[in-house]
């Protein structure tokens, strides 16, 4: 096993390797704070090509923190629809206004005023720290425990506090005073693209210290955390049409898809029928009385440890006048065109069901005759 006057040759590979090796992302090109907080945001929770396209998307609206600061809330979850885990930009958005007002619009540079800001744990902080400033610090994320896991052969569950505090003070003894923006990343390049889920030990620089790779088991680490089970959910949602429009409604700014734009809707209780759902869920919320035209199609989809099937069907009214919603789960509504659904934040599983839509040839006439 390697030991620690083997650190300083250990950190000298590494770097090397890295020089070599890494990636040509775009907040690399100048490492601009701004920049490299923004991605490190993005990343959490996304993979790498996928998070490079919203990166430039993002960039294209809003080159800096006084452009996040100063833009709509609405704006912000447009640019990240489809990343998910929509508390991320929603504390990206808090962290801008306060960097606007505290630091005259520009990003931290002390560790501890990067850490206070929203949305910043230990790994960000460290990450932004050392990567954008250059400083110090150590920043230890999923790929850096699979990597140290596999060196050290880590037998026991690597989300033990005992271990993440020991690869955290290994972290550290090995980071070379300087040089802690290209090891912190090197470390994460290397978990990323060669000691992955399926290592590729060929071609790793660091073979020789690797005690599991000795032992013929790096497949084997990192040892996993018991995962908790998938909570599976029936809900019905609708389509409900007038005049050409489909009526939609805002999200309380709390909760999961705060502030997003949805179709009425929800969980299918027990006994009933996801036709008895969807009619009295839209009584429920809007106290609109509704009748089912046609099912469209069911949507599966998947949030963390949740499994959804959501019933979609066409809606429209049960008689000729058209009541006003009252709001019972909901900020505000609108009656929009298909178009214009393009423009506003939808759940995922409301994007796969409009998707679907685009090619149902039923919507045209079902719109034109409501």
């Amino acid at each position: 096993m390697i030991s620690p006057d083997q650190y300083p040759a250990f950190s000298k590979n590494l770097l090397s390797w890295f020089s070599s090796n890494k990636r040509a992302l775009p907040w690399r090109e100048d490492y601009a704070p701004y920049r490299v907080w923004v991605s490190e945001i993005m990343l959490q929770q996304t993979q790498m090509e996928r998070g490079v396209a919203y990166f430039h998307r993002w960039m294209q609206v809003l080159p800096d923190v006084t452009a996040v600061a100063e833009a709509h809330e609405d704006t912000l979850l447009k640019l990240w629809e489809g990343l998910g885990y929509y508390s991320r930009v929603r504390n990206l958005y808090k962290a801008a206004k306060i960097i606007a007002a505290e630091h005259d619009g520009v990003f931290p540079e002390a560790h501890a005023d990067i850490r206070a800001l929203p949305g910043i744990g230990d790994y960000t902080a460290g990450a932004i720290a050392s990567i954008a400033f250059n400083q110090d610090v150590i920043c230890v994320d999923a790929n850096v425990e699979r990597v140290f896991s596999r060196i050290f052969d880590i037998d026991t569950p690597v989300k033990q506090k005992h271990n993440m505090a020991f690869i955290r003070e290994t972290v550290a003894a090995m980071l070379p005073s300087g040089h802690a923006r290209e090891f912190n990343q090197a470390i994460m390049e290397l978990g990323a693209l060669v000691c992955s889920k399926k290592p590729h030990c060929n071609r790793c620089p660091l073979q020789k210290y690797c005690e599991a790779y000795h032992l013929g088991i790096p497949h084997e680490r990192p040892v996993p955390t018991a995962k908790k089970g998938i909570q599976h959910i029936d809900v019905a949602t609708g389509f409900l049409m007038h005049k050409g429009k489909i009526y939609i409604q805002k999200r309380p700014n709390f909760g999961v898809w705060a502030g997003f734009w949805e179709l009425p809707g929800g969980s299918v209780e027990e006994g009933e029928a996801p036709e008895e759902a969807v009619v009295r869920e839209f009584m429920e919320e809007t106290e609109f009385p509704v009748k089912i035209e046609d099912k469209i199609i069911v949507v599966k989809h998947g949030y963390t440890t949740y499994r959804v099937t959501m019933h979609c069907y066409f809606l429209s009214f049960t008689g000729e006048h058209t009541p006003e919603p009252v709001l019972h789960a909901a900020t505000a509504y609108q009656w929009v065109n298909m178009d214009e659904l393009d423009t506003v934040t939808l759940p995922a599983g409301h994007r796969k069901l409009l998707d679907h839509l685009q090619n149902d040839m039923r919507l045209k006439p079902l719109l034109e005759n409501s």
